[in-house]
């Protein structure tokens, strides 16, 4: 079995695990005591990848949630799913990171990180052929950047060889919910720039105005939001969990989508995501959802793509499609002038489909489709992401505003200029590569005379 664990830390990280965890056990039909219904037989058992089977028939999920303060985790522990998890897999602390993530890295993280690190090797021992982990936080708090970059830290140290995907919420760029969101972003990212191998992006404004113009929710909460981005999460994992007649592994992701280590950030976009007053309205074929993949206003970050250009796609299909209809789709994509690839960039485009159709949550937001699709797509216009926090955090730092607080927490101040030089050179990366497709050729022609 390839195994995969899911540890998910801080708020975001845990109310995000929340939703997945309860669409995965819907897909899977599994109820919430973590039991299978006793009269069918089990004919698919590739979800066993998220699940561990116990002496007793009762099926638990591949996790940890992990919080420095018990609230949120709290929640889990007295929720509808309270039967599901393992106790002893919801860490939680005594003290919050007080979005410092100083606090999360060097002081209150640390005092929990080896009881943490403990759990995570008792579940991969459970595992008979590890595959890789998936991390779930956000860049802005203290637990999710300082405890999620150091435990990414021990995790590249333990197990150097598993690939580990990561999920980030990105500080929106009008939406806040901390003064200091900008600094906790640049440390967390400069921190697990080296080990993470893929991450994935989602801004909490972007999915906001998704909800609002798609769903007609005038006021979205974190509810709203997370039960969408666990159908993204779901929609990256189908592979994994059911048998599809493309399949994609986790490897896979990387190997297709990342052209350069650095280089490593998806866009994440999803479709069809409309209200049940809106389904029967639309066709929804798979033309229709592939172009609406590739609008901006259905990406799950603030950025514009037709000003970046594509290195790579990847697009995973589930429900009733098949490769005829996709490869249609694509070769409609590619006439398309708003859509660039990158000169050393010709095919681009990455294919998975999963016969499995999305699962709807009951009473949730998004009406039930046929079809869906996720579209991870590794674009230079992303940069443009990086250079707003970065602006932040110059504006911010000019003056060293808030800096004590790291600084007591036993951080040095240099970390941030490093810190702030590697996103420099991050960005710096991406004007390179997107600029590279044209200074090669002429590089060439001038070889030519």
């Amino acid at each position: 079995m390839r195994e995969i664990i899911s540890v998910h830390i801080g708020q975001a990280g845990v109310q995000i695990g929340n939703a997945c965890w309860e669409l995965y056990c819907l897909e899977h039909g599994i109820s919430p005591d973590g039991r299978l219904p006793g009269d069918q037989p089990i004919q698919d058992r590739s979800f066993e990848t998220f699940f561990s089977e116990t002496g007793n028939g009762k099926y638990v999920p591949r996790t940890i949630f992990v919080d420095l303060e018990p609230t949120v985790i709290d929640e889990v522990r007295t929720g509808t799913y309270r039967e599901l998890f393992h106790p002893e897999y919801l860490i939680t602390g005594k003290e919050d990171a007080a979005n410092n993530y100083a606090r999360g890295h060097y002081t209150v993280g640390r005092e929990m990180i080896d009881n943490v690190m403990d759990r995570i090797r008792r579940l991969a021992d459970n595992c008979t052929g590890l595959q890789g982990f998936l991390l779930f936080h956000s860049f802005g708090g203290g637990t999710g950047s300082g405890f999620g970059s150091l435990l990414m830290d021990r995790l590249s140290t333990d197990y150097g060889k598993k690939t580990k995907l990561e999920f980030s919420v990105y500080p929106a760029p009008k939406v806040s919910t901390a003064v200091v969101e900008p600094y906790n972003s640049v440390l967390t990212t400069h921190a697990t720039l080296e080990q993470s191998d893929v991450t994935f992006m989602v801004d909490n404004e972007a999915i906001y105005d998704i909800c609002r113009r798609n769903l007609d929710i005038p006021r979205p909460s974190y509810a709203n939001l997370n039960r969408l981005i666990a159908q993204v999460v779901s929609s990256i994992t189908a592979s994994l969990r059911f048998d599809g007649s493309l399949n994609v592994d986790l490897t896979e992701f990387q190997t297709n989508l990342v052209p350069y280590p650095r280089i490593h950030f998806p866009l994440v976009t999803y479709a069809p995501i409309v209200s049940a007053a809106k389904v029967y309205h639309e066709q929804h074929s798979v033309a229709e959802i592939t172009s609406t993949c590739f609008e901006p206003g259905n990406q799950m970050v603030k950025c514009d793509p037709r000003k970046g250009k594509y290195m790579a796609c990847c697009l995973l299909y589930r429900g009733d499609v098949v490769p005829k209809d996709t490869n249609a789709a694509i070769a409609n994509i590619k006439t398309k002038r708003t859509i660039q690839f990158v000169d050393w960039c010709p095919t681009g485009f990455k294919v998975g489909i999963n016969n499995q159709k999305p699962t709807v949550v009951p009473g949730g937001d998004t009406a039930e489709v046929h079809r869906a699709v996720c579209l991870l797509s590794n674009t230079t216009s992303i940069a443009e992401a990086w250079s707003r926090l970065d602006y932040k955090f110059d504006l911010m730092y000019a003056k060293r505003a808030f800096v004590h607080w790291y600084v007591g927490e036993g951080m040095e101040e240099g970390e941030f200029s490093e810190a702030r030089e590697n996103l420099a050179a991050l960005e710096k990366d991406y004007e390179e590569v997107a600029s590279d497709s044209l200074m090669d050729s002429e590089m060439e022609q001038d070889e030519e005379y």
